[in-house]
């Protein structure tokens, strides 16, 4: 199957000529997706406002993330699939358009009931809209050279979204309130709407029907599992949080065994069992749960053990911001259409775990040049060159119809990665302060010894953290091939000819 927006490649000897609206085509998705991006942390900043004026109690305080990552992370394979159904433009412009009416709905909000609803639709339209993305980019960009510079633009965005995020919900919380951290979403949405009006083409579709079971078990498994996650960040002792977690696993279990027998299986095994697009995988699985809970603490230590404003603390993460932004381009474009994603890869995992170890140094009078502004800029340069070569590698060598769910997947991951690490990192953290007052205190801590209990528990997190990414970096090391990406048409190194999985599938007609 071939697309209709985009030629196969325009490198030496290829008869067809590159989609000349693609670079356009970049600029919108990287628009659309920023979009997405902050608004996974862009909110938090904006809790505290938010609920003085709605009047919702701290209980009520965590669904206004998870109505969000709920939706997101349950229906993510399904849209990928669906919008390889309906083909990529249209799932791009009800997605966006969705997302952007959600928003505007949440900024309205006049109760808390409201928000929430408001915060799944994002949730459920994000869905759509980010495996849309990958995919438009997928069979837009085929020649290596050109791809190599586009998903690096992608990968920073999507690398630096968290932490623009952070810097203008805390921008938008100062100077406005907390109603423009949605109402933004609108600026960004009208500005890509235009675009993929404008220079998005109609792309072929896949003629599969969809796998109703599939679907089932996929969704409700990963609900599960989500769900699951986000009540073990209020203890791990409660039964609902375990027999959650159980079944998920169950149904994600059961998931993979249907795969292997459905006639048009949702998540065709060929996506995932190359190496290089299952080591993509597994690596926005350990980034997330290593990284992105990370956030949340980093935020934590600068306004309540630093003294830092919402502003302030937004302005700090920008050293983590640009040096992520410049690496993931550059290394993009420059190193790995040369070097492929072995190097690169565990590389930005081992770098970015010694940024958090270096992070341990942080102590209650810590200054921000001293003891953040150096593990700041190293985290930021190692998730450059992971996302330079993760988001090419886990939508490489995949058939047209098959670039939805490819993409589907590794935001999947990621989102699984993320509620599994800030529901074991916030585990570990409490663990910590209640380990430190109990052997440093008589029972009545001093403000002093609870900050110094604070800085014990992140400097604990940090720690983990670390260790996690640096598991990434071996496992990612042993899985992924080495040499560059293979060209399209050309067969991977261990795959036989015409098996599921192998680049010779990939020859677009």
């Amino acid at each position: 199957m071939a697309t209709q927006s985009a030629a196969p490649a325009a490198g030496a000897g290829s008869e067809v000529t590159a989609d000349p609206k693609r670079w356009w085509i970049l600029a919108v998705i990287c628009c659309a997706y920023l979009m997405v991006g902050l608004d996974l942390t862009v909110m938090n900043l904006a809790l505290p406002d938010a609920q003085q004026d709605l009047g919702f109690t701290d209980g009520d305080r965590q669904w206004i993330v998870t109505a969000y990552a709920l939706p997101y992370g349950s229906l993510l394979l399904f849209c990928g699939r669906l919008s390889d159904m309906i083909g990529r433009k249209r799932a791009f412009l009800i997605g966006l358009t969705g997302f952007a009416v959600a928003s505007a709905v949440g900024g309205a909000a006049p109760n808390f009931e409201t928000l929430i609803t408001a915060r799944a639709a994002q949730g459920a339209f994000a869905a759509l809209l980010s495996p849309a993305c990958l995919a438009l980019m997928a069979t837009t960009f085929t020649d290596p050279k050109e791809r190599g510079k586009a998903f690096g633009a992608v990968g920073g965005v999507i690398a630096a979204g968290g932490g623009l995020g952070l810097l203008l919900g805390g921008a938008l919380t100062s100077a406005f309130d907390w109603r423009w951290c949605m109402y933004v979403n609108l600026v960004f949405a009208a500005v890509a709407l235009v675009g993929g009006l404008v220079w998005l083409s109609r792309q072929s579709t896949s003629r599969s029907p969809m796998d109703i079971p599939g679907v089932l078990l996929a969704c409700t498994g990963m609900f599960c599992i989500v769900y699951g996650f986000s009540n073990a960040e209020e203890g791990w002792g409660r039964t609902a949080t375990w027999g959650l977690l159980t079944l998920g696993g169950l149904l994600l279990f059961a998931f993979s065994l249907w795969q292997t027998r459905a006639a048009h299986p949702l998540l065709p095994p060929r996506v995932v069992i190359d190496r290089n697009r299952g080591g993509a995988y597994l690596t926005v699985l350990f980034v997330g749960a290593g990284f992105f809970g990370l956030l949340l603490f980093l935020i934590y230590y600068m306004q309540t053990v630093l003294g830092y404003s919402p502003l302030t603390s937004g302005t700090a993460m920008l050293p983590t911001v640009l040096s992520t932004l410049v690496t993931t381009i550059v290394c993009g474009a420059k190193l790995f259409p040369r070097l492929g994603p072995r190097p690169m890869i565990p590389s930005g995992l081992l770098v970015t775990a010694l940024g958090l170890v270096w992070l341990t140094r942080i102590e209650v009078d810590s200054t921000y040049a001293a003891s953040l502004l150096g593990p700041l800029m190293a985290i930021g340069i190692g998730m450059g060159l992971v996302y330079a070569a993760a988001l090419n590698t886990g939508t490489s060598g995949v058939r047209p119809e098959d670039s939805g769910i490819a993409s589907a997947t590794f935001s999947a991951g990621q989102q699984i990665g993320g509620a599994v690490g800030t529901a074991l990192l916030n585990t570990l953290a409490a663990t910590a302060v209640t380990s430190w007052l109990t052997d440093n205190t008589d029972g009545r801590p001093t403000p002093l010894e609870l900050q110094t209990a604070a800085v014990h528990s992140y400097t604990t997190v940090f720690w983990w953290s670390a260790a996690i990414l640096a598991g990434g970096a071996v496992l990612t090391a042993f899985l992924l091939r080495s040499g560059p990406l293979p060209a399209p048409g050309q067969p991977a190194e261990d795959a036989a000819p015409g098996q599921p999985g192998t680049h010779a599938e990939t020859q677009p007609a």
